[in-house]
């Protein structure tokens, strides 16, 4: 079943260098309906978006590859398509603190398939919640003070 946000099926350039993980993710993507531009490295994916004449509307990319990395192919292409979704993954610890300041959204590697496809639609859908590398919850409720002489811990 393929995702149709706004009448259209989404397009996610994706680059990964390492092919295993390509593979697996490219299937991950086009099982939740996306159609998937895969590319191995940064200039590859730049070759690729070049001469893409659709809309992408997210590029899915690893932080660190060799030559040029995930942070630097972002901002090259979202010159070109500012349009252009951005969401980086990385097994490296402090990934996300690279990312996270440019506004981008953010996947800690490894990574469970229904969540990324769950982040990627939010995405997709214009949903502003704050990405999380999945290792810490917001705290949903306020904490309540407990009354004097009450035996409940908190």
């Amino acid at each position: 079943m393929a995702l149709n946000v706004g009448g259209t099926r989404e397009t996610i350039l994706l680059v990964e260098d390492h092919s295993a993980l390509l593979k697996l993710v490219k299937q991950i993507l086009e099982d939740a309906g996306f159609t998937v531009i895969a590319a191995s490295s940064a200039t590859q994916a730049a070759r690729l978006e070049a001469e893409f004449p659709g809309t992408i509307d997210l590029l899915l990319s690893d932080v660190r590859m060799r030559g040029l990395s995930g942070p630097n192919l972002a901002r090259r292409l979202k010159e070109r398509r500012p349009q252009m979704r951005v969401m980086l993954m990385s097994g490296y610890p402090g990934g996300a603190m690279l990312v996270l300041n440019y506004g981008w959204h953010y996947i800690e590697k490894p990574f469970v398939p229904s969540v990324l496809v769950s982040k990627i639609k939010d995405l997709l859908r214009g949903e502003t919640r704050e990405q999380s590398t999945d290792r810490f919850d917001t705290l949903k409720e306020p904490r309540r003070t407990l009354a004097a002489g009450s035996s409940a811990h908190v």
